[in-house]
């Protein structure tokens, strides 16, 4: 067999597989373009994922901190609320001993009206007040007449207004005592503390002696129990009731 035969029996490659390699669209072509696509979609999806964990798990934070600052809210409102309960049951509890007191000293008040209404002193014949010298700062220590200086603050308290209205109103300053000692001794310290009062309020505040009547109740008149300590610390007062 001569060379010219044997190049006619060469079989060229087939054309359609030649070109299928080099096209676009070819089958390798459409399996890369979907590998490609499959990975990006799954990439997307896992972020999605990743991302509704992440917003999930700050949504779960937030409730949490909300509700605990809400708690710590609710629980500081409840101590206030149990702070303000205390403190109207303290106020009612004073309320009402300041209403027995009140009505032992509007006795004594009245008594001083129906007095100086005898006397003829009164212009009106009205009580405008009453003022008590009574409170542990200011009250006389045992067996005592002298004013303390808490008790002379208090006593120039008192004057300021009264002067400044200039109304010429008249004062009976009622001296108590404890019930330690006996009952004339007691009638005699009482006595000289309303005469403290009376002199302390002309001499350094002007008030003239005709103004001013006093009078003793030594023990007769106890605004609280003698048997303590408290009680009869209070008894050892000076009531100035003010009347016109």
């Amino acid at each position: 067999m001569n060379r010219a035969t044997i190049r006619e029996q060469r079989i060229p490659a087939p054309t359609h597989l030649a070109a299928d390699r080099l096209r676009p669209g070819g089958s390798r072509g459409r399996s890369t373009g979907t590998t490609v696509a499959l990975a990006v979609a799954a990439s997307l999806l896992l972020g999605g994922c990743a991302t509704k964990k992440f917003v999930r798990g700050e949504l779960d934070r937030s409730v949490a901190e909300s509700e605990t600052r809400t708690g710590e809210r609710i629980g500081q409102v409840e101590t206030r609320l149990e702070e303000n309960q205390s403190a109207i049951a303290e106020n009612r509890s004073q309320i009402a001993a300041q209403g027995e007191q009140i009505t032992e000293l509007s006795k004594t008040a009245e008594e001083a009206l129906d007095r100086a209404v005898a006397a003829g002193r009164l212009a009106e014949g009205t009580l405008l007040s009453e003022t008590v010298l009574s409170d542990d700062s200011v009250s006389f220590q045992s067996e005592s007449a002298e004013l303390s200086d808490a008790g002379k603050e208090a006593l120039a308290a008192f004057a300021a207004p009264l002067k400044e209205q200039n109304t010429g109103v008249f004062f009976e300053i009622q001296g108590h005592t404890d019930s330690t000692g006996s009952e004339e001794y007691n009638y005699r310290l009482g006595q000289q503390r309303a005469e403290a009062v009376r002199r302390h309020l002309n001499l350094e505040h002007g008030f003239p002696l005709h103004r001013m009547s006093v009078i003793s109740y030594g023990e007769s008149e106890p605004a609280h129990d003698n048997k303590t300590r408290e009680g009869r610390a209070k008894n050892r007062r000076v009531v100035i009731v003010v009347l016109k």
